[in-house]
C-alpha cells in the first residue's frame, strides 16, 4: 500500500542549497528506505501500468535512479537524457532556458524510434524547462510521449504549464 503522507514526511528540506534562498527537496531518505523506495516506484508507475510504455526517459541525474526502476516496473527500456557532452555516442540535443542563460541536454540519436511509447521521468519538476526540452527530443524522434511522471512538483513554479496542455502529467507529491 502506498502511504503518500509517509513519502511526504521522508522528503528532507535542505536550506540554502545549492545557493542561498533555495529550499532543496532531498529525496535521498526515500531512496535509502527499501519500503519507501518501492512505494515511490509504485506510485509513479500506477497510472501507466498497461499503457504500453516501451521506454522511460530519465533526466540527469536523479531521474536516472527512479527512472530505471520505473522502467523495470513497466517492463520498458530506459533512456538517459544528459547534459551536453556526457553521452559517448552520436547525440541529438535540445536547448532550454535557465534563470540566467541556457543549457543543453542530449540523448543518443538511436535511443528512440517512431514506434516507441515514451514516459518522461524526473524526480522533481520545478520550472519545467528540462522536461519540455526532453519532450522535444522525444517528439523529434517521432516517439509518442504518453506522459510525464514526477515524484515531486514545486507547484509555485508552475513547471507543468510549460508542457503541452494535452500531455498527461502525473505527480506523486506536491509542494
Amino acid at each position: 500500500m502506498i502511504d503518500i503522507k509517509e513519502l511526504e514526511r521522508a522528503i528532507r528540506n535542505v536550506p540554502d542549497f545549492p545557493k542561498p534562498g533555495i529550499q532543496f527537496k532531498d529525496i535521498t531518505p526515500v531512496l535509502a528506505d527499501n519500503r519507501l523506495l518501492k512505494q515511490a516506484v509504485e506510485a509513479l508507475a500506477e497510472p501507466f501500468l498497461g499503457s504500453g510504455v516501451t521506454k522511460v526517459i530519465g533526466i540527469e541525474a536523479r531521474g536516472f535512479i527512479l527512472g530505471s526502476l520505473l522502467a523495470a516496473r513497466l517492463e520498458a527500456g530506459f533512456v538517459p537524457v544528459r547534459k551536453k557532452g556526457k553521452l559517448p555516442y552520436k547525440t541529438v540535443s535540445a536547448e532550454y532556458a535557465l534563470e540566467y542563460g541556457t543549457d543543453t541536454i542530449e540523448m543518443h540519436v538511436d535511443a528512440l524510434s517512431g514506434g516507441d511509447r515514451v514516459l518522461i521521468h524526473d524526480d522533481v519538476i520545478a520550472t519545467g524547462g528540462t522536461a519540455m526540452a526532453t519532450y522535444q527530443l522525444a517528439s523529434n524522434a517521432r516517439a509518442k510521449v504518453v506522459g510525464c511522471a514526477f515524484l515531486l512538483e514545486l507547484d509555485f513554479l508552475n513547471g507543468r504549464g510549460r508542457l503541452p496542455e494535452d500531455l498527461f502529467v502525473h505527480t506523486v507529491l506536491h509542494v
